[in-house]
């Protein structure tokens, strides 16, 4: 299926994954800018960002976190660990 649409993006050649990715090549070391899985995505997965975008949950994450996300890596590190991270500290 070919669905064509004007990109709202401004004309570019390249993106700082490219550069990256040439970086860790002429290097030859690990590119940690991005992941490339080996394995198909979860079907829940795939699902539920399909749902996320249709409810226009489409953009990056505050820089800061988003609490309700945060609350629960702190639960979890709690968990896990033993130890409750305070989940709105700002780092220095």
């Amino acid at each position: 299926m070919s669905i064509n649409f004007e990109s709202k993006l401004p004309k570019t050649t390249t993106t700082i994954f490219t550069v990256m990715s040439a970086l860790a090549h002429e290097h030859q070391a690990v590119n940690l800018s991005q992941g490339f899985p080996d394995y198909p995505a979860d079907p829940v997965l795939k699902d539920l960002v399909c749902r996320a975008i249709q409810q226009d949950y489409n953009q990056y994450a505050p820089m800061a976190g988003v609490p309700a996300l945060l609350n629960q890596i702190s639960k979890k590190i709690e968990h896990s660990y033993g130890w409750t991270p305070d989940p709105l500290q700002k780092l220095p």
